[in-house]
């Protein structure tokens, strides 16, 4: 598959933390040096919530296909205001991103045509791409190793821009190196391993 021509963003800001991130947790973002990219007011908040908005980042990515940049963390609060994400008031951990309150964020603030799909098998998303312009796909965060067998499905999202009925194309934003960031094409089979079958449709 050609390149898809949608700008490349990660959920951290320094896109080569993954590997640090994986061996100490979070704790390991408060190291990152372009931390004030991302719209955070400390570097703590940035630690915080860097680790569950691999959803921002592909809503970022959706954007920046049309010419709208906007900080990841930004978009984090707006969608939180929707209901998108809930933090817990007594251990301030995060639950999200919640499908349904995003794809009204989406709506609302950005004008993008969202609907969240269940049920969807791996061999039905060349079609609905046929349709939609993006797919923000529920996978196992392992799909960076495809080699590897996963131990679940879902838990992480990518952001889906082509399919045929061989191999997929999708940006990870918790990628480790250039070649699980970008454009990484697999065959629909292997795909299959990690995904969960949902995720969220958007037409920008």
């Amino acid at each position: 598959m050609q390149e898809s021509g949608v700008p490349y963003f990660s959920q951290w800001e320094t896109p080569g933390m993954t590997l640090p991130v994986l061996a100490a947790g979070s704790q390991a973002l408060l190291s990152d040096p372009l931390w004030r990219h991302s719209g955070a007011a400390t570097i703590e908040e940035y630690a915080h919530w860097a680790v569950n908005v691999c959803g921002m980042a592909c809503l970022k990515m959706v954007l920046a296909a049309r010419g709208e940049i906007h900080p990841t963390l930004e978009l984090a609060r707006a969608c939180t205001r929707y209901g998108g994400y809930v933090v817990d008031e007594i251990d301030a951990s995060i639950k999200g991103l919640i499908y349904a309150p995003f794809v009204r964020f989406a709506a609302d603030r950005f004008a993008l045509d969202a609907k969240t799909i269940t049920g969807l098998d791996t061999s039905a998303i060349p079609e609905l791409l046929s349709k939609r312009r993006f797919f923000i796909a529920s996978v196992h965060s392992a799909i960076r190793w495809p080699e590897h067998e996963p131990p679940s499905k879902g838990g992480h999202l990518v952001l889906v821009t082509a399919a045929s009925d061989k191999t997929i194309r999708f940006h990870n934003p918790s990628g480790h190196d250039a070649a699980s960031q970008a454009d990484v094409t697999l065959p629909l089979a292997v795909f299959d391993r990690f995904f969960a079958n949902r995720g969220i449709s958007v037409e920008a």
